[in-house]
């Protein structure tokens, strides 16, 4: 028996939290730079407050089917659920699920893919 592509495009995108982004919006996880020592380059210490700061880099969990063009066409995202993404900083959704906290963030709010 064979499947629908429509179908399995579809099962792709969402996500293993069960969340599915709508339109072109895309679920991120943030790194985790906790392990990271909080010193310079030179061994200067980067005051606590500036040190928690969360980065603008996360990887990519679930993403939405696409956005529409004004005929009603969708265009598919470019990104992709693994890529590993640099965020826009103020450009985001907080999304806590199960203790877990993710990022909602429109496509055009991601800056860039990291190889």
């Amino acid at each position: 028996m064979k499947k629908n592509n429509k179908n399995e495009a579809s099962v792709k995108k969402i996500s293993s939290i069960g969340i599915v982004p709508l339109g072109d919006r895309v679920l991120i996880k943030r790194v985790d730079d906790s392990a990271s020592e909080k010193s310079g380059k030179f061994g200067i210490i980067i005051p606590e407050t500036i040190s928690k700061e969360k980065p603008e880099q996360g990887k990519v969990v679930a993403v939405g089917e696409g956005r529409r063009d004004d005929s009603g066409a969708i265009i598919p995202l470019t990104v992709k659920i693994g890529d590993n993404v640099i965020f826009s900083k103020y450009a985001f959704d907080e999304v806590k699920v199960a203790e877990a906290e993710y990022i909602m963030v429109k496509e055009e709010n991601i800056l860039a893919i990291i190889k």
